[in-house]
């Protein structure tokens, strides 16, 4: 059996609490998830994949004790009434910029030429996206209601209805449509090496540096969650999966400024939850603005 498969505990005799979880393979997750650690009260039945977002709408349907899920997808889960919380663990964030591009070969294009504009997406919920827009709409003076976007994926939380500006269509090669003409833009992770693919913002890497001096945050993409009422009758295991996750983050030794991207604790997140949270309200893809405490139920609010 394979190592995502593989329930991992160490018993002592004793019998431990098995806990369906999803997680992405990480270096700072990898010990946590291939079973290097063990603990002598828990199990963990980790799923079989590992880049999680794929099963993020399986996360939304409750089917994990534990998961890692998109903070975007969690914001609009909680919105809709899902009983999840965060664990205070970043398991992935990056810095979006480059991640919105044009064909060069067609001419010039600038963030405010995209008003009007098509732009195409995996998935019009993505973190990724919608650390874009509120970027776009704070930093250049956009307004994203005037671009035609085109998705092919589903919305994770079945709740969510797109905007009128949204066309969801087949699946789709995001770089054959953009060198066919049939979109002006796309957001794509990785971008394609093609020297006619180019960022719709100027120096994304100064663009991204700025960015982060003047707001003291990172971009986060996804955080570990944890089912309320599994936190609630198992308490001391949610404290056992939180310790796990340390000592798996403590033993990827990654270097400081890797290891920046993935902080651990609510006062080290705090404030990047709550700059997401203020894009979010600013874009219209969450309905009210949450306060970063109530992200947390009693358990995980007191893991430090």
């Amino acid at each position: 059996m394979s190592p995502q498969l593989r329930t991992h505990s160490m018993t002592s005799g004793l019998p431990s609490t098995k806990i369906s979880t999803l997680i992405g393979d990480f270096p700072h997750t990898r010990a946590f998830r291939s079973g290097v650690l063990q603990s002598p009260s828990v199990a963990l039945d980790i799923a079989p994949f590992p880049v999680a977002f794929p099963a993020f709408s399986r996360a939304v349907a409750m089917e994990f004790d534990v998961s890692e899920l998109s903070l975007v997808t969690f914001l609009q889960a909680r919105a809709a009434g899902r009983k999840l919380s965060l664990l205070p663990a970043v398991t992935m964030s990056r810095f979006q910029h480059p991640y919105l591009v044009f064909d060069s070969a067609k001419g010039a294009m600038t963030p405010k030429d995209l008003e009007g504009a098509r732009v195409a997406v995996r998935l019009f919920t993505s973190t990724t996206a919608s650390w874009l827009r509120g970027i776009l709409v704070n930093e250049y003076d956009v307004d994203v209601t005037k671009i035609r976007w085109l998705a092919h994926q589903e919305p994770n939380v079945p709740e969510w209805t797109d905007p009128p500006n949204v066309t969801r269509v087949p699946k789709m090669d995001l770089s054959e449509m953009l060198f066919s003409g049939e979109v002006d833009a796309i957001v794509v992770t990785p971008v394609p090496t093609d020297p006619r693919i180019q960022p719709v913002i100027p120096d994304p890497v100064a663009a991204m540096r700025s960015w982060q001096a003047r707001n003291n945050a990172i971009q986060i993409n996804h955080m570990m969650v944890v089912k309320d009422d599994f936190a609630e009758s198992n308490p001391a295991a949610v404290r056992e999966v939180w310790r796990m996750l340390k000592e798996s983050k403590r033993m990827a030794n990654e270097p400081a400024e890797k290891a920046a991207f993935t902080p651990y604790g609510i006062e080290a997140n705090r404030h990047n939850i709550d700059v997401l949270i203020n894009y979010m309200v600013t874009t219209g893809m969450i309905p009210r603005r949450f306060a970063v405490d109530d992200l947390f139920n009693d358990v995980t609010r007191t893991l430090a």
